[in-house]
């Protein structure tokens, strides 16, 4: 059994002010099976960063964490009701467990942001607990950003051509016409002939000096019919440093309806745009599609698993399954109808056994030997 440490605060007086608060000034460190509960603020102006334990924040109240020095945690959990707020960064080294709170971060200071390094990952984000603000990853070469704004999860998905030493992306539910915190103005007049219109309701902002790919999800709050009345028009497009346009950045089709779905984008360098959204071509495009599948895993022996035929064409093939929150739920390399509705990433190993929810998920097919890519939807029914 794990032992728990629980540490009482330190009442520090701010002028006629009390606040209470855990003020470490030494070295602190969590050991291996440790576990810290923070009910109270953290000010953090020593060394706490050679920890191996879970440290968790808790309680109704919101929580702050700062001081001259960032933390860095190995484990830490947030169950706040009213959110943790960062006023300075926080390192993570394994794992982020989001159960309920946001973790607030300043969208005006990047810099400022739940920091993932080499090995550390997510867990558990969702619409009440997530990153309402910035992310960054150090040192890994894809990652699940798990941020969104006051009410939604709106993750970006990257995947790099290589090991990004730095990359940061924050979400905004604002027109990118007239940002709050952004510096510039990102005129949706500006944009290259194939693009039609573009998204005035949401926007990311991606940092980042490795290509990569990305892949974004819209529901019905993004309101894409806006936009287009035909979903396969649905492209992503950045608004580029050099020519102050708004370029598309290619892809493979989209996958959904007008109301949920998700779309990919090509290669490009992050660094070279400085807000990315959703847009309409001005064309609609041709893209080779596979079906839309129905998986219910119940042992009778129809639709227990994800069965593709196509997939016969190209030996040499990687399929990836995302929730409609753009959680990735499984992968498998050279696939042969193993998908029966369970997991096989860490971001679901709490109801691995008991198999995903039913709902629609979207899938990722790349046929290595034709050199294609596909994507689509499926509905699992694992009741």
């Amino acid at each position: 059994m794990k032992k728990h440490l629980y540490i009482a605060a330190l009442i520090l007086a701010s002028g006629v002010q009390a606040q209470e608060a855990l003020y470490n000034t030494g070295n602190l460190r969590i050991h291996e099976g440790g576990v810290m509960g923070f009910h109270t603020d953290l000010i953090n102006d020593g060394s706490f960063d050679e920890n191996l334990g879970l440290v968790g924040f808790y309680g109704d109240n919101l929580r702050s964490i700062s001081g001259s020095f960032p933390a860095t945690l190995y484990d830490v959990e947030f169950v706040t009701g009213s959110g943790t707020v960062l006023q300075n960064a926080l390192n993570v080294l394994n794992n982020a467990n989001f159960v309920t709170g946001d973790v607030i971060t300043d969208r005006a200071q990047p810099a400022l942001s739940l920091n993932f390094l080499a090995n550390a990952f997510p867990n558990g984000q969702s619409n009440i607990s997530k990153v309402n603000g910035y992310a960054s990853v150090n040192d890994q070469q894809n990652f699940i950003f798990p941020v969104g704004d006051d009410a939604q999860l709106r993750p970006l998905i990257l995947s790099s051509e290589g090991i990004n030493t730095l990359a940061r992306c924050a979400y905004f539910i604002e027109d990118a016409n007239n940002p709050t915190t952004l510096p510039g103005s990102y005129n949706t007049n500006n944009k290259d002939t194939q693009i039609g219109d573009i998204s005035i309701i949401e926007f990311w902002h991606l940092e980042g000096s490795v290509p990569s790919s990305i892949q974004l999800s819209w529901n019905e709050r993004s309101n894409i019919g806006l936009l287009t009345s035909d979903v396969n028009e649905v492209a992503i497009v950045g608004y580029s440093k050099a020519t102050n346009r708004w370029e598309s950045l290619n892809g493979s089709a989209p996958a959904g309806d007008l109301n949920e779905g998700v779309v990919a984008s090509g290669s490009f360098i992050p660094d070279d745009y400085e807000v990315l959204t959703f847009a309409a071509m001005g064309e609609p495009r041709d893209f080779l599609k596979l079906e839309n599948y129905f998986v219910s895993p119940n042992g009778d022996g129809i639709n227990d698993f994800l069965e593709i035929p196509e997939l016969a064409l190209s030996p040499n093939n990687f399929v990836q399954i995302y929730n409609r929150e753009g959680l990735k739920v499984f992968e498998k390399q050279n696939y042969t109808n193993e998908f029966n509705g369970l997991s096989t990433q860490n971001n679901f190993v709490i109801t691995r056994d008991q198999g995903l929810p039913s709902g629609v998920y979207f899938y990722i097919v790349t046929l290595d030997d034709l050199d294609l890519e596909f994507q689509g939807f499926l509905y699992l029914a694992n009741d």
